[in-house]
C-alpha cells in the first residue's frame, strides 16, 4: 500500500491510527490505495484502535506437542530483540487441538484486548486467518508466503524455493542422479513451493525425481519415509530434507537400515540449526537466518502499528553451507 501510494510504510500505520501530522492530500493518496488494494472497512477499524497494551501476540499451532522448535526460538529470539527495547512485550500461546482452537484465540485476544496485533507463521493452503483477523479488527502480519498472493502484510521466509535449487545443483554436480525429497506437509505453502522447486530443478537438470514425500517436520516421520525409500528396489543415492531436524532424522534411519552417510547416501537439510555441526558427519544444509526474519517481521509489526522505526533490513537469501553429509555418488 505504502508503495501503490508514493509514501512510507510510517505515513500509512499514522493515517489508519489516527495519529501524527499527515497532510490531508497524503491521506488521501494512502486511502485511495487501500481502497484499490480492497482493504474492508474493518481494517480500517483496526488501525482506529486507540488503547494500547504494548503487547504483540504470537500463536504457534503444534498438532499433538506442546513444543517449541529449534527454528521458531530463534525467531521468537528475533522477535524479542526488536519488541523489548521499545517497551513492547510478546504473549505467545502453544495450541495443539488444531485450526479451530487457533481461530478461538484470536478471538478471545481481541475480545479481551489483550495484544495490539499479532504475528502470525506457517502459512497455509486455503488460509482464513487473514480475513479472520480483519474481521476481529487484529492488526496482523505474516511472516511467510500468502496463499493466493492476499494483500496481508508480510515478510516472505525466504524467496520462494531458494537453497532448494542450490541443493539439488549441488548433488547433479557430485554424480548423483536418484535423488529424493522428504518435506513439509501438503498444506503449508512454504513446503508446496519447496516441492514444487525440487521437482523443477531436477527437470532442469534432464533428471526425475526418485520420490517427493510431504509429511510432517519431525525427525520421526522423517525417519521412517527415508527407511521405506531405502527398502525400495530402486533407493536414492541423494534426499533433500525440509529442515534439519528431518535430515538428522534421516540420517540416523539410513545408518539403522545398514547404510553409511555420505559413502552409500548423502543427506542435505534445511534451516542451517547450530546443531548440524555437531552431528556426525556434520550436516550439508540451506542457511537461513531466522533471528533477521524475526527482526524483520517485528518491525513490520511495530510499523503497521504507528511506531517511527527505521526502514527494515534486506532479508537475506538462504544459501548452501557444504558439509560432511554429502560426497560423490556411489558406483
Amino acid at each position: 500500500m505504502a508503495a501503490l501510494a508514493g509514501v512510507s510504510r510510517a505515513a500509512v500505520s499514522k493515517v489508519f491510527n489516527d495519529s501524527g501530522r499527515i497532510s490531508e492530500p497524503t491521506a488521501l493518496r494512502i486511502r485511495d490505495a487501500a481502497a484499490k488494494l480492497h482493504w474492508t472497512p474493518s481494517s480500517t477499524a483496526v488501525a482506529l484502535r486507540k488503547t494500547r497494551t504494548q503487547t504483540v501476540g504470537l500463536v504457534l499451532n503444534r498438532p499433538g506437542e506442546l513444543e517449541v522448535g529449534a527454528t521458531s526460538s530463534l525467531l521468537i529470539s528475533g522477535v524479542e530483540s526488536v519488541l523489548t527495547p521499545r517497551g513492547y512485550g510478546l504473549l505467545m500461546y502453544l495450541v495443539d487441538r488444531g485450526l479451530d482452537e487457533e481461530a478461538r484465540t484470536y478471538q478471545r485476544l481481541s475480545d479481551n484486548r489483550r495484544v495490539d496485533g499479532v504475528i502470525l507463521t506457517d502459512s497455509r493452503v486455503g488460509d482464513n486467518r487473514f480475513s479472520l483477523t480483519r474481521s476481529l479488527g487484529l492488526p496482523a502480519v505474516l511472516i511467510g508466503t500468502p496463499w493466493e498472493n492476499d494483500v496481508i502484510p508480510h515478510v516472505d521466509s525466504d524467496p520462494p524455493g531458494a537453497g532448494v535449487d542450490d541443493s539439488v545443483r549441488h548433488l547433479v554436480e557430485l554424480g548423483h542422479r536418484r535423488i529424493a525429497y522428504v518435506g513439509g506437509p501438503v498444506d503449508r505453502v512454504q513446503a508446496v513451493l519447496r516441492r514444487i522447486t525440487f521437482e523443477e530443478s531436477m527437470s532442469a537438470a534432464g533428471l526425475v525425481p526418485t520420490a517427493t514425500v510431504a509429511t510432517d517436520y519431525s525427525p520421526a516421520s522423517a525417519a521412517a519415509h527415508t527407511a521405506a525409500l531405502l527398502r525400495r528396489e530402486v533407493r536414492p543415492t541423494g534426499i533433500l530434507y525440509g529442515s534439519d531436524t528431518m535430515a538428522i532424522g534421516g540420517m540416523q534411519a539410513a545408518r539403522e537400515a545398514g547404510y553409511s552417510v555420505p559413502q552409500d547416501l548423502s543427506i542435505v537439510g534445511f534451516d542451517g540449526l547450530p546443531l548440524g555441526v555437531w552431528v556426525d558427519p556434520a550436516l550439508t544444509t540451506v542457511q537461513r537466518d531466522a533471528v533477521q526474519r524475526g527482526r524483520i517481521v517485528a518491525m513490520r509489526m511495530l510499523d503497521l502499528l504507528g511506531e517511527s522505526l527505521e526502514e527494515p533490513p534486506l532479508l537475506s537469501r538462504p544459501y548452501l553451507v557444504v558439509r560432511g553429509s554429502t560426497a560423490a555418488a556411489p558406483e
